[in-house]
Order: C-alpha cells, then structure tokens, then sequence
C-alpha cells in the first residue's frame, strides 16, 4: 500500500498543483458545473494529512477504511491521516466547493494537536458526509474565507496562529452540526479499530507506559479481549498495517509535541515514552520521519 508522508508528494500523486505551503493548502471555488476527481481512480493509499472538503458528491464509489463513504445526504466531510482511501474512476464532484488539506505536524506544538483527535467525525465509525442547512453552509464559509485570507496573505509570525485558531473554529461548528445530525442515530464504534486506538490513548494518556514501558501486542490484545492473531490480522486488513507500526506511529506523534518542549533532552523524551534505551527511539524516530529527532526540533524551529 503507498503511503504520502509529505503534503506535496501527496498532491503530486492527485495530479494537483504543489500548494503554497508546504504542510497546508487551501483551494475554494466558486464556479458552476461538475468536476471529476483529478486522479481518475487510486487503489488503497494513505497519508499523514488531513482534509476537511466541502464538495456535494454527484456520483461514484469512495472507499474510508472498509466501507464505502455515504455522500448521498451530505457534502462536508474529514478524513484523518494514515486512513486507507481509495476510489473508482465514476467520481464526480460539483465544483463549487472547497478543501483544506494539512500535515498532521502543522499542528505540532498547538492545542489543537491533540483536541483534533477528540473529533469523532475523523473516525472510520462515521461513513457520513455531514449535511448543512444553507444557514450552517454560510457560517462554515465566512470561517474558509478567513483561513484562505492568511493562506493567500504574505506569512508573517501570526499567520499560522490565526489559520490554527479559525481551524479550531471550524471544527467545533462541525461538531455541532454532527451531533445535530446523528443525534438520533446509533453509533457504530464496536470497531476493532476504534476500540484498539482507545485502548492505546488510555494507556498513554496513564502512568503504564512511564511505569511497564511501550506496550506489547498481547497485552493490547488480552484488554481487547480477542487473540494476538486475530488482532494482527483484522488491523493489516484495516489499514494495511501491523499492530507494532501502529503503536510506533502512536508513539512517534506523541513524541513530536515532547520534542518541542523546552529543557527536554532526546534522552529525556525516550525515557518519558518508555523506551529503555534512547538510542533506539532515536533510530525508530528516523526511520518513521526521514530524519533525527534532534533535526527535528532544529526544523520546526526554523518553521
């Protein structure tokens, strides 16, 4: 399965023009008519942005996890990173619209960072785009002019700050309206998936992972309550990857917020995460991200 860790690799796979920058972009149109997918199909893919659109789906099959998206009765709609997509060549969309794709580490350093993952609308549970009544449509849009405004601007030092604080907006409207929509509906969240990732926050979120280090997938498996097997093999068909590679995943997201706090050694943040020996978390770090967490730090400091 391919997987997109940059922003711009991921736009050069959708034939879309490189965005202004390189973790964010921002496209809103106006315009009458339909417009295809710029990708005519994509077997299962993956990335590590995220994408908020406003587009009202005409027709064709897009597929989020397992199950195919429902955009029969709605037009706003978010998919989170490392989300398996994939999509036939019948998409089509209306062109009027908007979309607003970021790299998960464009938020690194900001609350939002981690309120994002309360946002149960990211999640493979819901399958439904969101539908706005023409009142909520004019509230989400003053919120995306404001965002394309400093997105279009010159960058200066408060340009990301402002473009954070209009997303953490816009979020929580959608939040509102989604519980609006499915106020009446039953959740679907006994997801083997869903309930894997909960397991995962709560243990690092608790003092487990500092007091019996980085979890093992018995462990994980015995709170879920099925087998190692079963848990391996549901997750690689899910997501296309394996129990470890999500823990690490988890664990590396976890340590770029650590990373940006002042007074923190390299060796502190390992120790802090539960890894028994730092010169092991530095080498998983690499291999995860293409460079040191010490070029890290450097980088988004620069940024």
């Amino acid at each position: 399965m391919q997987h997109f860790k940059t922003l711009v690799s991921y736009f050069d796979y959708l034939g879309l023009p490189r965005p202004e920058h390189p973790m964010l972009s921002v496209f809103n149109s106006k315009g009458n008519g339909f417009l295809p997918c710029p990708r005519e199909s994509s077997p299962p893919i993956t990335n590590n942005c995220y994408t908020i659109s406003f587009k009202k789906f005409v027709e064709g099959n897009l597929n989020y996890g397992r199950t195919k998206y429902d955009f029969t009765n709605g037009v706003l709609f978010f998919i989170a990173p490392r989300q398996v997509l994939q999509w036939d060549k019948s998409v089509v969309f209306e062109q009027k619209g908007f979309s607003i794709n970021f790299h998960e580490d464009f938020l690194k350093g900001t609350e939002l960072a981690q309120q994002i993952k309360n946002y149960g609308f990211f999640s493979y549970s819901v399958n439904e785009a969101l539908h706005l009544s023409p009142k909520e449509e004019k509230q989400i849009e003053s919120i995306v002019t404001n965002i394309e405004i400093e997105y279009q601007n010159n960058q200066d030092a408060f340009s990301k700050e402002i473009i954070i604080s209009q997303l953490s907006t816009l979020l929580k409207y959608a939040n509102r309206f989604y519980e609006r929509q499915f106020i009446n509906r039953k959740e679907v969240s006994n997801d083997l998936l869903e309930k894997f990732n909960k397991v995962l926050i709560n243990y690092f979120e608790s003092k487990e992972l500092q007091e019996k280090g980085i979890p093992n997938i018995g462990q994980i498996a015995n709170k879920l309550l099925v087998s190692q097997r079963y848990l391996r093999d549901t997750l690689k068909k899910e997501t296309g990857k394996t129990t470890m590679e999500h823990i690490h995943l988890n664990l590396i997201d976890i340590a770029k917020n650590i990373l940006l706090k002042p007074n923190k050694s390299v060796s502190e943040v390992a120790y802090e995460l539960g890894f028994e020996y730092p010169a092991y978390f530095s080498r998983l770090f690499k291999k995860k991200e293409g460079i040191s967490p010490t070029k890290y730090r450097e980088l988004y400091k620069m940024n």
